[in-house]
């Protein structure tokens, strides 16, 4: 018989990948395309320069489909993943108004103001990418956070005339909404010929791309928890009901339909300040990785699988980008001494992302009457086994990594493979689409190290640091 392939295209803050798999949900080829800088001119704006989402899609696509070497024919479908919480503002033919919003830009905490004739519809980044590969303005429903007037019970757009002036956006500015798993339209000749995908090919609704991952992760009811390792790292169960004015959490419409996520607070720049901690060393890490046959990043692996629990007492708050409610928030690094090394450094910021991924889901789940006892950990990051060993120890549960730990291009897939009749469910697609690689099981004694630290320190030292941060805001942003 025939082989027939998916595509999952994932578009993440930094990067975009486009990722051809099989129908068991084996990794057959990928292109990937790092983004542009944002535009940054000042606090408060964030960016995406040009036509830069569309443009990373492009060369993504070229370079997956040169690799392809099977029959492009054999591609019977395409899952649509991209950033969520962002802003689209699109002229009546569907190009951009304006450069896209980021979900770090200030603005989006308010209804779009509509200041600019030209713009026609607002949307988000996968309504507007849908659009460039179909020409239709249709989007998921399962996309839209924050200033939308969207009714999360019924997928829809509210039919409630005060919701849609509160949000300041007329109906006839919104796009038609669809649910993941549905066909939004085809891959246009125009839109072929520019990314190589086959022409005519299904574009298929996912959702927010947190839910996407989740969906590739194999997320689903039960006690089983997820941390998705992003710009943006976001701790999750799965829900039946959209639970409104929840206290540690929100819910945000899944992958599958009428189906919720619940999530915990989260790092804002999570895996970046990992990143940024990375290239302070330049060149002479690149070099010392280069000389071992590795990475930068497994370079620091190995120096920090040297390192105790608790590093030697060095404790990191993750706070490399403030919360907007909180702008005076900083990263903080607290009981520095001579014996510490980068090593350690490096160490404490991986236990800090796990120390407050795991504060923040302890919360959601007192709230909720859930015990996890079992946390997947999904995105590159995962792919780090002094990480994962850290995620084991900090929760005190088995730290499943899987086969494909960049989860939102498999649940991409995944939503293709349920529209286009590969499987009848997404129960079934996940059965036969997700495959664990590794368990990692908590070491006691760390566990009981890591309780006490975070019971009896961590968790009080922003209690401490606010109070000074605050003080020190004005004194450094020029304010009076």
């Amino acid at each position: 018989m025939e082989s027939k392939y998916l595509i999952g295209l994932d578009g993440g803050t930094q990067s975009t990948k486009v990722i051809i798999f099989d129908l068991e949900g084996h990794v057959v080829c990928q292109g990937k395309e790092q983004l542009k800088p944002m535009y940054m001119p000042r606090p408060g704006v964030a960016e995406h320069p040009d036509d830069d989402l569309w443009d990373s899609i492009v060369a993504a696509s070229r370079t997956a489909l040169d690799r392809f070497t099977e029959d492009p024919a054999s591609i019977i479908g395409m899952g649509l993943c991209t950033i969520r919480c962002c802003r689209a503002c699109l002229k009546a033919d569907g190009s951009l108004a304006s450069p896209v919003q980021n979900w770090m830009d200030l603005r989006l905490a308010s209804p779009y103001p509509f200041d600019d004739p030209q713009v026609n519809y607002v949307t988000t980044t996968s309504g507007y990418i849908t659009h460039r590969f179909t020409g239709e303005f249709r989007d998921t429903a399962a996309n839209y956070e924050g200033m939308w007037p969207i009714d999360k019970d019924t997928w829809q757009w509210s039919d409630d005339q005060t919701v849609l002036e509160t949000f300041n956006v007329p109906r006839r500015n919104l796009l038609d909404l669809v649910n993941p798993g549905s066909i939004l339209g085809y891959v246009t000749d125009n839109a072929s010929r520019q990314t190589g995908i086959p022409a005519g090919i299904p574009v298929v609704a996912t959702a927010n791309d947190k839910a996407v991952e989740a969906l590739g992760a194999g997320l689903l009811p039960g006690s089983t928890g997820l941390v998705s390792l992003g710009t943006y790292i976001g701790g999750m169960v799965y829900g039946e009901h959209n639970i409104k004015d929840a206290q540690y959490f929100f819910t945000n419409m899944a992958s599958i339909p009428n189906r919720y996520l619940y999530e915990s607070g989260g790092i804002r720049q999570g895996m970046w300040t990992v990143s940024w901690f990375r290239d302070l060393f330049g060149r002479a890490l690149v070099d010392m990785a280069r000389a071992q046959g590795t990475s930068p990043e497994e370079v620091l692996n190995q120096e920090a699988w040297h390192v105790p629990a608790g590093s030697d007492g060095l404790m990191t708050v993750p706070e490399w980008l403030a919360p907007p409610d909180k702008p005076f928030k900083r990263g903080v690094m607290l009981g520095l001494h001579a014996g510490h090394t980068r090593a350690h450094m490096y160490r404490s910021m991986l236990e800090a992302i796990v120390l407050t991924m795991k504060n923040h889901m302890d919360a959601m789940c007192a709230e909720l009457n859930l015990a996890i006892d079992r946390i997947i950990v999904s995105g590159g990051g995962s792919s780090g086994d002094l990480f994962m060993q850290i995620f084991a120890d900090v929760f005190g549960v088995p730290a499943v990594r899987n086969v494909v730990n960049g989860a939102a291009g498999l649940g991409s897939a995944i939503c293709a493979a349920v529209a286009t009749n590969v499987y009848d469910t997404f129960d079934m697609a996940i059965e036969k689409m997700v495959r664990v690689e590794n368990t990692f099981f908590p070491d006691e004694a760390n566990t009981t190290l890591y309780n006490r630290m975070n019971q009896d320190v961590y968790q009080q030292i922003t209690r401490a640091t606010d109070d000074i941060l605050e003080k020190a805001y004005p004194i450094f942003n020029n304010l009076s």
